[in-house]
């Protein structure tokens, strides 16, 4: 039975990885989606500066094209943070059912044990009596 509960406990570990793994994913999505938004602000930015002082048509096409990709590659990265989230969660659900998983293991080993001990001392007791009885039927003779 206790390979049992360490092949659970091992278990358990890997979905704890697994686990910190997507959270580690899921960060780095969230940071790429927000330099693309502060990128964004900032060509914004840039093509309101340029609208106002005298620049040439082709510029500002330029910059509205930019913020249009940069638009598409945030459309992009918003699907990648939902990705990343549904692997968190898939992730943590598959954690909490190893670790019960293991805690129902740990319970099941913990009450053999305490059956074996019973019995154990059922048994020496058991004995004892036994030797009582035997020491008493010859002190008798």
């Amino acid at each position: 039975m206790q390979k049992i509960v360490d092949l659970k406990g091992s278990q358990k570990s890997m979905a704890e990885w697994e686990y910190a793994a997507s959270l580690g994913k899921l960060r780095r999505e969230e940071e790429r989606l927000e330099a693309l938004f502060q990128e964004r602000k900032g060509v914004e930015r840039e093509l309101q500066e340029t609208s106002m002082r005298p620049t040439p048509l082709t510029r500002l096409v330029t910059l509205q094209q930019y913020i249009d990709i940069l638009e598409e590659r945030i459309q992009s990265q918003n699907e990648g943070v939902r990705s990343a989230e549904i692997q968190v969660k898939k992730c943590q659900g598959m954690l909490t059912d190893k670790m019960v998983d293991e805690k129902v293991w740990l319970n099941a080993r913990d009450r053999a044990l305490e059956r074996f001990r019973n019995e154990r001392l059922a048994k020496e007791q058991n004995e004892l009596d036994e030797i009582a009885i035997v020491r008493a039927a010859a002190s008798r003779r």
